[in-house]
């Protein structure tokens, strides 16, 4: 049986909203094992990214947290801030949405990744170089060209990937992935999930995979969650979350695939998740 490396246990958000509390998660159980694959789904403002947020110790100040956030046995939640510091990058990993915030606009991409490197790896300067160069590679991009460029000098899929590619240069034990191939085409998309599945088989990282793309969940994912308003409201395989669901929510959401003649499920992009 797969180790759990992450087991997320009654979580509850709050925030106080003038004189009344809203509550933003409620009850939310999440594990994930070591060399896992774990979808997310769920539509914008259901809380996924929130949840995610809450595993990296990024919730907006005024946010009170309950419940459990175990990560390889240690309490997220009750650790302290620099403990929580040094989990991050070479621990857990996260590919955020918005990636235009994921470079200083004035340094080039190369020094901002070999510095990222350098930081959480104990590696020198030349080979944080190779590094850098050998995951820019790896996500489709033109190295040189890339390492030697300012972020503005970029288009937006070629960003993403960028900071896709640093994220997973150190490797880290769990890879969050908050709707990563947003900016992507789906031949590029296709590329940099292949490179996250093999980094996994080498390295034996678990992934969370937050997605609006339902085909790219089932078939690339061990297990899904579905959320809905904060909650989690049903759990299964691939093949129970698209053919057997039980919650009336689930049905909406696989609604949202049409069967071709002769063609596997495709997406239909209408859910903003």
């Amino acid at each position: 049986m797969s180790k759990s490396l992450l087991s997320i246990q009654d979580l509850h958000i709050k925030i106080k909203a003038g004189e009344k509390t809203k509550t933003l998660l409620r009850n939310v159980n999440i594990e994930v094992n070591k060399g896992e694959v774990v979808g997310l789904i769920g539509e914008s403002g259901s809380g996924k990214s929130l949840t995610a947020r809450a595993i990296m110790g990024l919730l907006p100040h005024g946010m009170n947290i309950h419940g459990r956030i175990l990560f390889n046995n240690s309490d997220l939640v009750k650790i302290s801030t620099e403990e929580h510091r040094q989990l991050l990058g070479n621990e857990v990993g996260m590919i955020f949405q918005d990636y235009r915030g994921s470079f200083t606009p004035f340094i080039k991409i190369g020094k901002q990744m070999v510095e990222t490197i350098c930081t959480h790896q104990k590696v020198r300067k030349k080979e944080a170089q190779n590094i850098a160069l050998q995951v820019l590679d790896e996500m489709g991009l033109d190295s040189k060209r890339v390492y030697q460029s300012y972020p503005f000098q970029l288009s937006g899929g070629q960003l993403q990937r960028a900071s896709i590619a640093t994220a997973i240069s150190l490797k880290p034990s769990l890879l969050i992935c908050d709707e990563m191939t947003t900016a992507l085409d789906v031949m590029n998309g296709e590329k940099v999930l292949h490179y996250i599945d093999k980094v996994r088989k080498e390295t034996g990282c678990a992934v969370l995979m937050i997605t609006h793309d339902l085909a790219q969940a089932y078939k690339r994912t061990d297990r899904m969650y579905v959320m809905n308003q904060g909650e989690i409201v049903e759990e299964g395989l691939p093949e129970q979350i698209r053919c057997h669901h039980q919650h009336p929510y689930t049905k909406k959401l696989c609604s949202c695939l049409l069967a071709l003649p002769g063609e596997t499920l495709v997406t239909e992009r209408v859910m903003s998740v």
